[in-house]
């Protein structure tokens, strides 16, 4: 049985650069959220149900839901977001599980923005959390998503809180443009040195990763997202 991390943090935090980090490192990555593109396709388990949910008006002239309009939707009403996600969660939930189940490696980590909330952490051998300023967040969405700021401030407090997600995990990676590399990597090396993981959820001890003598140099690869 590999073992199985759980990544996570609020948007624009720099989820995707650990998740970067460790699939260099080995690890099988699966982006929950590319999964819930994938199930929201056309002909996907959950299409019908978003259609459903929001009217064929959400629809591209291809067919395919359009996520700009969708999301200009949910970001302001989060009526509507719990509609979206009570569309997509199962099937996306569902679909990461039997890819978990069809992984070789040692060790898979699932990152999913959402993770807490659908509650996907739930027997996962750890849960890792990251972090970022509030107002490096936005500075990320306008410089790298091309957004106002109005709408990037509007998304980034559209979300819970980070505290309340880094008060649930066992990992905690404050990503404000410190190195988290060499943090990646002597966690992969202890997690190689476990002959067998034992699931015990993410009832781990809480660590903060900050830039420190400890946290090491940046690597290539970790620019701040």
């Amino acid at each position: 049985m590999p073992l199985l991390i759980g990544l996570t943090g609020n948007i624009a935090t720099g989820k995707s650069v650990v998740a970067r980090m460790l699939a260099e490192l080995g690890a099988h990555v699966i982006d929950a959220d590319r999964v819930a593109h994938e199930v929201m396709a056309p002909g996907g388990p959950a299409y019908d149900a978003v259609v459903s949910a929001f009217g064929r008006e959400m629809l591209a002239p291809n067919g395919m839901i359009d996520r700009q309009k969708l999301g200009e939707i949910v970001f302001r009403h989060p009526d509507a977001l719990r509609r979206l996600e009570a569309a997509v969660h199962p099937a996306t939930i569902e679909a990461v599980t039997r890819r978990i189940s069809e992984a070789s490696e040692q060790v898979v980590v699932v990152e999913a923005i959402k993770m807490i909330e659908a509650g996907m952490h739930r027997g996962y051998d750890e849960l890792w959390v990251v972090t970022a300023p509030r107002s490096l967040q936005i500075e990320r969405l306008v410089r790298k998503r091309g957004l106002t700021e109005e709408a990037a401030i509007l998304r980034v407090d559209s979300q819970p809180p980070q505290e309340e997600k880094a008060a649930v995990a066992n990992r905690v990676i404050a990503n404000d443009g410190d190195a988290i590399w060499l943090y990646c990597a002597r966690r992969w090396k202890q997690h190689g040195q476990r002959s067998e993981p034992a699931r015990t959820g993410h009832r781990g001890s809480r660590r903060t990763c900050r830039q420190t003598s400890w946290c090491g140099s940046r690597h290539p690869s970790s620019a701040a997202r």
